[in-house]
């Protein structure tokens, strides 16, 4: 198992009106992150808040490359994002209980905090597929170029992990500094990965090791 330090490349906020940033995910062009009432794209090249969708985003965020899904509590809806409509909604399987969110291949991985695992679903069902087992508390998910990552955070230490999508083994690890949490987790499918701050207010681009 590879073991290095995270390198922080960036930092955008603390956001105005923003109390914690909880689920992250990327459309190609913005950063959306959630932040409990409302969805919020940003622009990663400026830092600027680009736009708002008033809908709850208590979770994990993720983009099947049209549509936004979002955990609101112990639901996941599927919103559109030029409307902000919701367009469905599934059970989420944690039932309230639910932290990151990524789109992968026509289905969606979903995060179990406390549980420590990550559940495979149906996008259309919400039944579980697939549940993978971690030994760590896991908040953010992504996946990118078929590698399956996700964050943890513990007390006052976070880290991104690689595991084995099929055996949910820890292949490699990325060690945040003390007191850096991570929530949510997105890559951007080249060199960075978009890290929820939690109550940091703040989101983090970690540099992604090729």
């Amino acid at each position: 198992m590879k073991r290095s330090a995270a390198e922080v490349v960036r930092e955008y906020g603390p956001f105005a009106d923003v109390d914690g940033v909880h689920g992250v995910t990327y459309d190609g062009q913005q950063v959306w992150f959630a932040s409990g009432d409302r969805l919020n794209a940003l622009d990663p090249a400026s830092g600027k808040t680009l736009r708002t969708i008033d809908v709850a985003a208590h979770a994990g965020t993720a983009f099947d490359g049209q549509h936004l899904f979002q955990i609101a509590e112990a639901h996941i809806h599927k919103i559109d994002p030029q409307t902000g409509r919701v367009l469905a909604t599934i059970p989420a399987p944690g039932g309230g209980a639910d932290s990151g969110l990524a789109w992968a291949e026509g289905t969606l991985w979903v995060g179990q905090y406390r549980e420590r695992k990550i559940h495979q679903i149906d996008p259309q069902s919400g039944a579980i597929l697939r549940t993978l087992e971690s030994n760590r508390f896991v908040t953010g998910v992504t996946w990118v170029d078929g590698e399956l990552w996700h964050g943890t955070w513990e007390e006052d230490q976070s880290e991104l992990r690689r595991v084995d999508p099929r055996t949910g083994e820890v292949l490699e690890r990325l060690e945040l500094p003390a007191g850096v949490g991570v929530s949510g987790l997105e890559a951007d499918g080249g060199e960075r990965f978009f890290c929820g701050g939690g109550n940091s207010g703040k989101v983090r681009v970690v540099r992604r090791p090729r």
